[in-house]
Order: structure tokens, then sequence, then C-alpha cells
């Protein structure tokens, strides 16, 4: 049941396919009647909602103000519907979930697991995306939950969970490290390096922190799967760098896991993130709370920046 004005379901549709014509197409109606009702809501909100490119339409700022606004709306309705018609756990739902590569492996599978014993109609969707595409498509509402690395505050959601992972250098058995309870970034920029590809929150602080500290490293491998830079350490190619989320994902024979000191690596923290003024299916809380027990017991929930979302019952 359809409850959003005409004229923010076109624009929902422009800026989800950044085209007109088809946002006319997927309504079945003229494209000069989306254009019209597009140029009527920007007149009357007093600022324009697209920037208009010769191969398609762009939201701008105020666009996606609108557009995170349109969503939330759409998704309350849909839980006050349900809660009106009675509809409770029993109705099939879909969970849609934005994680980075670290939280794809074990800790999101493991939760989605945990919640199907509980709520057996459940579904998913993962995505596994970048840390910011993470954080964008559950303030936009196209991800219920995310799971993913932030550098700094995140003001455009709520953070669930938020600690500091440890940072590891990963060696074979043997290695001149493996002895040590901890390396410093000096000392390891002195041997061979395998580092996940630039632009991975990891590789962001470590590129920095070298800078800071003017040092020089030889990267024998560089590539953006996780996996593979992990094993190339495992067969003696290179040192490797991980989180303690990273390390508990990864089978622990033939490594060692020597702890990396530097405190600009203490900026990254692991994250649960949800919509801010979400009005949530009483079953995202549940999942949010399978999630956080999925994350290393040193970083229980007690020490997070803010506390678990709280479970919603429907108003009378």
């Amino acid at each position: 049941m359809p409850l959003t004005p005409p004229a923010l379901t076109y624009f929902r549709e422009v800026a989800r396919t950044g085209s007109i014509t088809e946002a006319a197409a997927a309504h079945l109606i003229a494209p000069s009647a989306i254009s019209r009702q597009i140029a009527k809501l920007e007149a009357e909100i007093g600022v324009a909602l697209f920037e208009r490119h010769t191969r398609g339409m762009t939201l701008t700022e105020a666009g996606h103000r609108l557009l995170v606004h349109v969503r939330r709306n759409e998704m309350e309705t849909s839980v006050l519907l349900a809660e009106m018609r009675g509809i409770d756990t029993a109705e099939p739902r879909t969970i849609t979930v934005a994680c980075t590569e670290g939280f794809a492996y074990r800790v999101v599978p493991h939760a989605m697991a945990k919640l199907r014993g509980t709520h057996s109609t459940i579904g998913f969707r993962l995505d596994v995306v970048g840390r910011e595409e993470a954080t964008r498509r559950v303030a936009e509402g196209s991800a219920d939950i995310g799971a993913t690395y932030a550098i700094g505050d995140q003001s455009t959601v709520r953070v669930e969970y938020s600690a500091v992972m440890p940072v590891y250098a990963v060696v074979p058995p043997g290695h001149p490290l493996a002895e040590r309870p901890h390396v410093g970034l000096a000392e390891l920029c002195g041997y061979p390096l395998a580092l996940s590809a630039e632009g991975a929150s990891q590789r962001e602080l470590f590129d920095a922190a070298t800078r800071i500290e003017r040092l020089d490293f030889h990267t024998v491998l560089e590539c953006d799967r996780a996996a593979a830079v992990y094993e190339f350490a495992r067969s003696g190619g290179g040192v490797a760098i991980t989180s303690e989320l990273g390390a508990r994902n990864r089978p622990i024979e033939g490594v060692v896991h020597v702890r990396l000191d530097h405190p600009i690596f203490e900026q990254r923290r692991a994250q649960i993130q949800t919509m801010i003024g979400r009005r949530h299916d009483p079953r995202i809380p549940d999942f949010v709370n399978a999630l956080i027990a999925e994350l290393p017991p040193a970083h229980s929930p007690s020490t997070a920046s803010t506390p678990r979302l709280q479970r919603q019952e429907p108003r009378p």
C-alpha cells in the first residue's frame, strides 16, 4: 500500500536510475510527466535536487538529504502497517547488510545463521562493499545494517558498536619476528611487505604513518583481497598486516601474529551501524546483537561508544 506522494515516488526513481526516461519507463508514464513533477517539487522546496548532465542526473546535497528522508519514511511506514495489521515475526522479511570483506568472511554469516535459528522465515541480502559505501548505504536506507571499519566520527549513521581492533604483522614460523610479542613500524618496514590495495582503511593508515615517520618500505605484493595477502605471508613471500578481526577469520596454522605498535591504527574502528531515526523492524535489533556477539570478546559492547540497539515493541 503506497503512501508516498507521487512526486516523491518519481523523485526516488530518478535518483535510483539517474534518468527521467528510465524512471518514466519503470512507472509506465511519459517522461514529461515526471519532469514536471520534479520541477514542481524543486520549486516548492526552493532548491535544486538534481544536477542535470548530458548523460543523466545526479543528486545534489539537498537531493541526498531528501532521499534519506523519503527512504526512512517508506521503511517506517512499512513497519507501521505491519504492526497495524498484526503481522509479527512470522511474516517473511529480508534484511539487507552492507559490509566490508573482513566482516563478510565469518562475522556476518555466523550472525545470519544464528538469527535464522530463532526467526526461520527471515532471509538476507549481503553486499560486500568498501567501508565508505557500506556507511553510505546505511545512511540512505538501502541497507538495514552496516558492518564496516570507520575512521573518525560518524555523524550520518547510528553506531551500535565501535571498537579498536589491534593490528598484527603476519609471518610464518621461523621468521625473525615470529618470537616477538610486538614490533614497531620502523622495524616492520625493514622487511618485504604484502599489503592491501590503496584505498583500504588499514592501508590508508599505514601509508599515513610511514609518511609521518618518514619511513621507506618495499611492497612485494599489493592486492585488494585480504585472503590472498594473508596466504602470501603464510608462504613466506612477505610480511602482511591484519587486524584482530582478520586474524580471527583466518586459520592460525602456519602463521604467527605479532602485535604492531603505532598509535595511528587506533583511529580505525570496527563498527556496526544502523540508520539514524529509523523505526526498526523488531528483528533488526536481534540481528545487531547477534553481530556484536560474533565480535572479539575483548571488545565487548560494554566498551563501545554507544549501547546496543534496543528491541522496539509495537506501539499500542
